[in-house]
């Protein structure tokens, strides 16, 4: 079974019906709210018998509930508020983690933890410090999501499929994160070597600044290629797909850099983070990423001490 925590949100709810149509597992949501993850999954059962699906999903507000989980994906937190400081909405979003934590501790301690709450890299943090598990165990999905906003743009510019692209994004989720266009191929051809450095450096800038254009253009943030990337990599446990895919994982010792969160690639199995891989960088790229690395690092130590 794999459990969806915040099941009863936008993106929690979308992560419960991929999982269905890609035919994953059992889904449980859960939610705080009262009746609403109930409801949520009364309308996704209705669609079952339409996908030809045996699934079962349920929705709850006990956290009991998601015991026997083998993926606990959680999709819970705070947005934030006008005029509420970032500061403020890590600790609102630190304490939720907590007390996730705390849940899956007591009755899915042996689960894969996907974490999708913002700010990402602080959320991946808490989450693995409480659970106090390996950091194979607990992933950030924010990777897979940058990655593919990177595909996006830049297939627009050459005028073929996104999925055409292998694209890297490395560090911080964010403002902060690190495009590299020279290690996103196409059929092995770099993207700088696909397009002239104005585009190239288009595309980058609107990667960076794809989740603030959403939340402009709708009026709140993504929830569709969050909960494709967070089914997917769902998929890749459970089926032990030993897929190669960009996500948010403690680094110890790769790129030089120890106990903090960046995007970098990695191999997902039924083991979580089965593998790390380290891309080549040039001086410049290094010094690109390691500046990322640094804004997780004030991100980081701007935690209440509790969740360090």
């Amino acid at each position: 079974m794999i459990t969806v925590v915040g099941g009863g949100g936008k993106v929690g709810v979308t992560t419960g019906a991929f999982l269905l149509i890609r035919d994953v597992d059992d889904v449980m949501l859960i939610d705080i709210i009262k009746d609403k993850p109930q409801g949520e999954a009364l309308d996704l059962g209705h669609m079952l018998s339409v996908i030809s699906s045996s699934r079962r999903v349920t929705g709850s507000n006990d956290y009991k509930d998601m015991a026997g989980s083998d993926v606990v994906i959680i999709t819970a937190g705070f947005p934030r508020k006008a005029g509420q400081t970032r500061e403020e909405l890590l600790a609102m979003n630190a304490k939720v983690m907590s007390e996730v934590s705390a849940a899956i501790k007591e009755y899915a301690p042996n689960a894969k933890v996907l974490v999708l709450t913002n700010p990402l890299d602080a959320m991946v943090y808490v989450v693995y410090k409480k659970l106090g598990v390996s950091r194979n165990s607990v992933i950030g999905f924010s990777g897979i999501l940058d990655s593919s906003r990177l595909s996006y743009y830049a297939s627009q510019k050459l005028g073929i499929s996104p999925a055409s692209i292998t694209p890297v994004v490395l560090g911080m989720h964010g403002e902060n994160m690190f495009p590299v266009p020279r290690l996103s191929m196409v059929g092995g051809v770099p993207l700088s070597n696909l397009m002239p450095k104005e585009q190239v450096e288009e595309v980058v800038n609107r990667t960076v600044k794809a989740g603030a254009e959403v939340i402009k253009l709708r009026g709140y943030s993504s929830n569709w290629a969050p909960a494709a990337g967070l089914a997917l990599m769902a998929e890749a446990i459970k089926k032990d797909q030993k897929k190669a895919l960009i996500a948010s994982v403690i680094l110890q010792g790769e790129y030089g850099v120890n106990d903090v969160v960046a995007e970098v690639p990695i191999i997902l199995g039924k083991e979580g983070v089965e593998k790390v891989l380290e891309v080549p960088l040039t001086g410049e790229e290094k010094e690109g990423f390691m500046k990322s690395i640094e804004a997780v690092r004030k991100l980081l130590a701007s935690l209440p001490p509790e969740y360090r």
